[in-house]
């Protein structure tokens, strides 16, 4: 049965009130006070209650109170049973959370409910829907300011072990040999018993850990073609075939050795033959490696900036995206997706910075076709001579026609095809040119010719705008999104995870990805108020000089008024003709 409660419903009495009144201000001003406030009616408990029976079975804990666990868990990156005790003792979570019952069914749940919940969630996608609902309110409780948007990637790590190549093969074996006894001891008993010695118990296995640099190759050779065997033994059962090892067995076979034509001899393939892809640890099969960064995932995070410096603290830096991927994957093909996905939302920037990664000609002319525009150093595809002359050294015109070259000659014509374009030169300007050798125009039959396309020309324009003060004023800016992923590991810490697997993954990181929101928001909050109180201490004492003022102004007029009347009676006038 379903239970979910109406936390907007208003309470009769304060169920609060035995907190004394600091306490519950501090209460107030923590991420307690703002996500029980703004937050916990946002969650999206009607996706999770679809997995349960309305009229059947035992009732479930209070969802609003699950999700909000899940998500706190991750917050404070704690363990399971961390949680629970959190959840039983910890006043600040039963105020976030709303928790105004003693009994054990509000605050109690057990390490396998807070498993099976976070189950729910990781297998139906769940973490993404949290992460917009929670981001979408913050962004309209603070009225964000999504013009101005910076994206970048940081590399995290599941709980894995780094292996060698060796380390691969022999814990692949390994696994399988467990997996075969466990399920097939009829077909386990067909290994041959060296394998089995070799692999299967732990104290055997340890070995290979200690192999000399020296006998490496001969060792990775030897457990090459023991998985081999293992491989060709096994091919021919179905129920062997469908297992989970024995694909992993299949897939390192494929990544890591080359298979002789006639099928019979394998060859351990070269360490750069090995796609940046390939299975780095069989209890995780999809992490990848990086050449940059090493094995693992990477998460792309996109957020909001302020350029005032005057509103800076009372401007919510907001994450408006978050994506996890195989650390393989390029940062060019992230752009698109996370301005797509922040439009959806009515969350996209009309300016975003990244760096050189992200700033391919195909990626700016897509968002600008988005409505956003893409500022970000140009890629050197290759290597020049510093004291070369490019496209970028002509004058252009706003049109993106040559007016002349460095040497302020003028093309004595220009013509267009399609995307190509040609400018012409009198050819005895270039003919005694000391700068022929190294200038990109080249001789033709009458004259010489540069030669250039739209895309060319797109990036030349744009390298020759990086070395502007415009450029440099608007890019300063990204670096502040270093910062961003420095908080993103010390509040939650995301690059080392409890977990394997991409789902459960992207489950932690996403929910951790709300947590710096949450704390974000809180410090904004926190800081317009406190400017708040500061403004009302201002008006009040405006307010209480002026009374003063007022007040001798009255005494001094009174007693003026009384000098004045006695001034009269001696001189024997009265008071009110003579005033």
């Amino acid at each position: 049965m379903i239970h979910i409660k109406n936390h907007r419903q208003k309470e009769l009495f304060d169920p609060w009130s035995f907190l004394s009144p600091k306490r519950r201000k501090l209460l107030d001003q923590s991420w307690a006070g703002l996500f029980k406030e703004e937050l916990l009616c946002e969650l999206p408990v009607e996706k999770v209650a679809s997995f349960f029976n309305d009229d059947f079975g035992r009732p479930t804990k209070e969802l609003h109170t699950m999700l909000g666990v899940l998500i706190l868990q991750q917050v404070h990156d704690l363990t399971d049973d961390e949680t629970v005790n959190q959840l039983a003792f910890n006043i600040q979570w039963h105020y976030a959370l709303n928790i105004t019952e003693e009994s054990d069914s509000a605050k109690y749940i057990c390490p396998k409910t807070l498993w099976n919940m976070r189950s729910i969630v990781i297998n139906n996608d769940l973490d993404a829907t949290l992460f917009e609902s929670i981001t979408d309110k913050l962004a309209k409780v603070f009225k964000v300011d999504t013009t101005n948007q910076r994206l970048d990637s940081v590399h995290i790590k599941s709980n894995m072990r780094r292996l060698g190549r060796i380390g691969v093969f022999t814990s692949s074996i390994n696994k399988f040999l467990v997996n075969l006894k466990q399920g097939h001891q009829e077909l386990f008993e067909m290994v041959d018993k060296g394998i089995i010695d070799k692999y299967l118990s732990e104290k055997s296995l340890q070995c290979f850990s200690m192999v000399k640099p020296s006998e490496s190759a001969k060792t990775l050779k030897s457990v090459s073609a023991d998985l081999f065997d293992l491989v060709q033994q096994f091919k021919g059962y179905s129920k062997v075939k469908t297992m989970h090892s024995y694909k992993l067995l299949e897939r390192i076979l494929e990544e890591q050795c080359n298979v002789s034509d006639d099928g019979k001899t394998v060859a351990v393939k070269k360490p750069k033959e090995i796609p940046s892809d390939s299975l780095q640890n069989p209890s995780d099969p999809d992490a990848t490696y990086s050449g940059h960064k090493g094995q693992g995932y990477q998460v792309q995070v996109m957020e909001t900036y302020c350029q005032d410096e005057d509103k800076k603290e009372e401007s919510l830096n907001l994450i408006t995206h978050i994506e996890v991927e195989p650390a393989h994957k390029s940062n060019a093909n992230a752009l698109i997706p996370a301005i797509e996905s922040s439009k959806e939302r009515g969350l996209a920037p009309v300016e975003l910075l990244a760096d050189t990664l992200y700033g391919s000609d195909e990626n700016c002319q897509k968002a600008k076709e988005l409505g956003v525009e893409v500022v970000c150093p140009v890629r050197n595809t290759k290597e020049k001579d510093k004291d070369s002359i490019t496209l970028s050294d002509f004058e252009v015109s706003e049109k993106g026609d040559i007016v002349s070259c460095p040497q302020n000659h003028v093309p004595i014509r220009s013509k267009t095809k399609k995307t190509r374009h040609t400018a012409a030169f009198d050819f005895q300007h270039c003919s005694t040119c000391p700068f022929q050798e190294i200038c990109p125009v080249k001789q033709g039959k009458k004259n010489y010719y540069l030669r250039y396309t739209d895309k060319e020309m797109r990036l030349a324009r744009r390298r020759a705008f990086e070395q502007t003060e415009a450029f440099k004023e608007r890019y300063r800016w990204r670096s502040g999104i270093e910062a961003t992923t420095s908080e993103y590991n010390k509040r939650t810490g995301v690059k080392h995870l409890r977990v394997r697997g991409f789902k459960a993954v992207r489950f932690c990181t996403t929910l951790k990805a709300i947590g710096v929101n949450l704390f974000r928001a809180t410090a904004v909050r926190n800081a317009v108020n406190s400017r708040g109180r500061a403004h009302d201490g201002t008006l009040s004492a405006l307010m209480h000089a002026i009374y003063v003022i007022k007040e001798h102004f009255v005494m001094v007029r009174n007693r003026l008024k009384k000098v004045f009347t006695v001034f009269c009676h001696s001189c024997g006038h009265s008071p009110v003709m003579a005033a």
